[in-house]
């Protein structure tokens, strides 16, 4: 009992209207004091109770009936309960909908009768800290983050406890906590740990609210307590084996998500088996506004999975490697050499195509093995999963044999861990049924043939009516009565009935239990000893069953480490081969990767748009560098294709540093270190940030941490304001992003504002493209090309039309558009664009004026000179100079 239930007799002395509390629900109160913020299940016999507002949260969030116990009382309370059967499913809804929930179970024996039952909660479930495949989506993560804010140094820690997966990571300077929201829009954590005393409001209230954030006490992330709690889980002396030694913060944080566990499970987690601090210098950096814009894994309309960069390449065949391949989506490699690592793995299997058929095939049975090695070393496996593990394990000789063909080092496993998973796999297989029950309370989860008492006590369970049958029948024949009878009833058990006429022919060993009015009842040594085993046998089942196999489990705990490997190996393998057939299938091609400056994709496409549309995708070529074509002014209407060329060189690019073939006939990619996006314009409410601000803060953001080795993609910047605003700003921006004294990196910048085609003149390393148009019959056709040079007009009003406005609104427009372009004005000096005045219908649809600039006429020397002239004192033979001169001029 813990400590809580045992102080819980006291309260019993509280009164309601004169009454004493029962001594249950005393015992209730004090545990739900202990566990104020989880929904409480109480074990009540066969049921889990929800009192009070527990029962009224669970009730609506599960759907099941409110009641009250005990009406009229002291104890009474409004009321819910659940099957402890069907507890796993409630709890994985509650879970869903951000809940935690602590399970209070029984822990004496009812039937021994020695007063109040007595309860304790046996494990505290989280959404940070689920096992339960039921609770959590397959492809995902599901990370526990602790995080320790002060200031401009933070500490924060990532935990996926149902892989094992444990990373912490310290961030110092004025960028720490930019680098946070990027970590933690990365790792896209269920659970948030902080300190009780932490304020949050530099948080993302957005972020905050779709998380499940839990505060725990400070001294948690105590110094001393948390090195002392990773050094007591690892049985090491020291932390410098894991590089935490001078990361103080780091160290806090670890700390205290792994005390969370040690809370929340009961238990000791050693499937924990490593730590590893991030080194973010490894990875590409993607913030999350660039991972929203290139729609890394939701799509920004609906934020569904399949319209993603990541629905639409995962072609793996376990979710281990769908899982894998999302996190090389969000960490692309900044590391050459690794990258050319992953990319001969690829290779291998691309030019293998048999045993990558096979391969694959192979794959496709193999289970969550990240998952379900957790869960064999917290001891939570039910039989059925264990069972799936070594048919897992059966398929190591089909991988290896393809492996050989294609991978001759193996991943550099050795025999040796080959020869341990097969021992594995075959003392599994001896061990258990071919068809276990996923669940262990009825038993029947260890197969025949293991233990000879088993063996016999299920024998005698299924054959003990025969065995009655053939004592009665010997007895029978020895005693040479030929009535008599073996029967069973409650109060005596197992006895012999005899009808009195022959109860001379009773023998001595015979002991009467009972005389009827027709007969006398008896036992014997033997039919006790055969009540009792018959009696006793399902209990000595279960009983048997459960010690087998937990003697199953720790030989299966013993080789975890060997099973951890080959998990994680599955899902490179996976992974790889699943790559290697998406190059295949679209017709993607190797990058040459190098650490110059230089970025030339030749036919490059967008994988997203290419795999989803039922038109041939149109290829385009990109050429960037920090030097002559350092930032990329890109003109052209909207509709053309600009968004979707921007994105699509970034994603060429990030697909290559994770190691993948990328869509185009060939690509040369000098390493990044960031992307940057500015694409799209939304409020942020939640803060109060008008559509304008939220693209000023992005753009500030790039501008404050872009280097040189950064890609930086711009669509349309400027649209949120005035048009001379707008233009002023975008002008302002791209100067600085060409400027090699404040950034000078790689920038494609897609714009309506033609006059910034200017800057191609102005600046060096400014190139213009534009988007192909065909105009025909007052109508455009986009041809979607990338060429050289500025778009001659936006088309904003053919694309108008193609949009659906009335007839009516766009000639009116073309109008209006037309008196800005002349400047015309009426005889009162007032804008004609001011007079609405009907045009002619079918004049209106013949003329489709220029869209021209905006800054109005251009300066005239002419017109200049012809001002400033003196006409009185012109000669004839100036004028003719003058006239000629002009001329010239025009």
């Amino acid at each position: 009992m813990t400590k809580a239930a045992g102080a819980g007799k006291k309260r019993g002395a509280n009164k309601k209207d004169g009454a004493k509390m029962t001594p249950m629900m005393a015992q209730y109160h004090a545990i739900k004091k202990e566990y104020p913020r989880e929904i409480l299940f109480f074990r009540m016999g066969d049921f889990y109770e929800m009192m009070f507002d527990d029962a009224i949260k669970a009730a609506g969030l599960l759907g099941i009936t409110l009641t009250k116990r005990g009406r009229g009382t002291a104890s009474e309370a409004p009321m819910c309960g659940i099957p402890h059967h069907a507890a796993e499913n409630y709890i994985a809804k509650l879970i869903k909908l951000g809940q935690r929930v602590a399970v209070c179970d029984q822990v004496s024996d009812p039937k021994d009768g020695k007063g109040i039952v007595q309860r304790e909660v046996t494990r505290v479930v989280t959404p940070g800290t689920v096992l339960d495949e039921n609770c959590m989506e397959g492809k995902e993560f599901q990370y526990l983050a602790a995080i320790l804010d002060e200031g401009d140094r933070l500490g924060v820690a990532f935990m996926e406890f149902s892989t094992g997966r444990f990373e912490v990571s310290q961030l110092e300077g004025e960028q720490a906590y930019l680098q946070l929201m990027d970590l933690l829009t990365a790792k896209d954590p269920a659970e948030l740990l902080v300190r009780e005393t932490d304020d949050l409001e530099r948080i993302d209230p957005g972020f905050l609210k779709e998380r499940c954030v839990t505060p725990i006490d400070d001294w948690y992330f105590g110094k001393d307590y948390a090195r002392q709690q990773l050094l007591d889980h690892f049985e090491t002396l020291t932390l410098d084996g894991y590089g935490l030694e001078p990361l103080d913060l780091a160290t806090r944080t670890a700390g205290a998500a792994l005390s969370y566990i040690y809370q929340t499970q009961k238990s000791k987690a050693s499937h924990l088996q490593s730590l590893k601090v991030l080194n973010q210098s490894a990875y590409m950096v993607l913030d999350g506004t660039t991972q929203r814009n290139l729609e890394l894994t939701r799509s920004l309309f609906d934020g569904n999975r399949t319209e993603s960069l990541l629905g639409q390449i995962d072609m793996c065949r376990t979710v281990m490697g769908s899982r894998l391949l999302k996190e090389w989506i969000l960490q692309p490699l900044t590391d050459v050499a690794e990258i050319v690592a992953r990319q001969t793995y690829v290779t291998s299997f691309v030019t293998g195509t048999i045993p990558r058929t096979e391969m694959r095939a192979v794959l496709g049975g193999v289970p969550d093995l990240d998952r379900q090695v957790s869960r064999l070393a917290m001891g939570n496996i039910n039989p059925r999963d264990l069972l799936g593990i070594a048919e897992a394990l059966g398929k190591i000789p089909d991988i290896v044999n393809q492996l050989d063909e294609v991978v001759p080092d193996r991943y550099g496993l050795d025999d040796d861990l080959f020869s341990a998973l097969w021992g594995m796999h075959e003392h599994i297989l001896k061990s258990l049924p071919d068809e276990p029950p996923s669940h262990m309370r009825d038993g029947g989860y260890m197969a025949d043939g293991v233990d000879a008492e088993l063996d016999e006590l299920r024998t005698l369970r299924r054959d003990s009516r025969a065995i009655l049958a053939q004592i009665e029948a010997r007895e029978r024949e020895v005693t040479g009565i030929p009535k008599l009878k073996v029967q069973y009833n409650k109060v005596f058990g197992y006895y012999i009935e005899v009808g009195k006429v022959h109860t001379a022919k009773v023998p001595e060993h015979y002991v009467r239990k009972q005389t009827l009015v027709n007969s006398e009842r008896y036992i014997t040594g033997e039919l006790k000893e055969y009540e009792t085993k018959i009696l006793g046998a399902e209990e000595k089942i279960l009983e048997i069953e459960a010690r087998l196999y937990s003697e199953l489990l720790r030989h299966c705990q013993d080789r975890i480490n060997h099973l951890r490997t080959w998990s994680r190996t599955v899902a490179q393998i996976d992974l790889h081969a699943a790559l290697a057939e998406l190059a295949v299938q679209r017709n993607y091609c190797r990058p040459n990767m190098s650490d110059s400056d230089e970025l030339e994709i030749i036919d490059g496409r967008h994988p997203v748009v290419e795999s989803l549309s039922e038109e041939p995708f149109i290829a385009n070529d990109t050429f960037l560098n920090n030097r002559e074509d350092r930032v990329l002014i890109i003109t052209g209407p909207n509709m053309g294709g600009k968004s979707t060329y921007l994105r699509q060189v970034a994603l060429i690019t990030l697909m290559a540093q994770m190691g993948s073939y990328v869509p185009a006939s060939k690509a040369d990619i000098g390493v990044v270190d960031r992307i940057f996006t500015r694409v799209g314009a939304s409020d942020h409410l939640a803060r109060g940030q008008s559509t304008f601000m939220v693209e000023m803060t992005e753009t500030a953001n790039i501008l404050n941490h872009a280097g040189p080795r950064s890609l930086i993609i711009m669509d349309e910047i400027g649209r949120g304001t005035s048009t001379f605003d707008g233009l002023s700003i975008a002008w302002a921006v791209a100067e600085y992003l060409h400027d090699k004294e404040r950034i000078g990196a790689k920038t494609l910048f897609a714009t309506h504002y033609h006059e910034m085609t200017d800057l191609e003149k102005l600046c060096e390393g400014v190139t213009n493209l534009h988007i192909t148009v065909k105009e025909w019959k007052n109508k455009i056709v986009f041809l979607r090309r990338i060429e050289r040079g500025a778009a001659d007009q936006s088309y904003g009003i053919h694309v108008a039309q193609l949009a659906g406005l009335p007839g009516e609104v766009v000639r009116r427009g073309r109008e209006i558009l037309s008196n800005l372009e002349k400047n015309e004005l009426d005889t009162t000096g007032k804008p004609r664009l001011a007079a609405a005045k009907k045009p002619d219908p079918a004049a209106a649809a013949q003329a489709a004026p220029l869209q021209l600039s905006l800054f109005g006429p251009e300066p005239s020397p002419v017109l200049d000179a012809l001002r400033a002239l003196e006409v009185d004192e012109l000669t004839p033979r100036k004028a003719l100079d003058l006239l000629f001169e002009w001329k010239s001029m025009v």
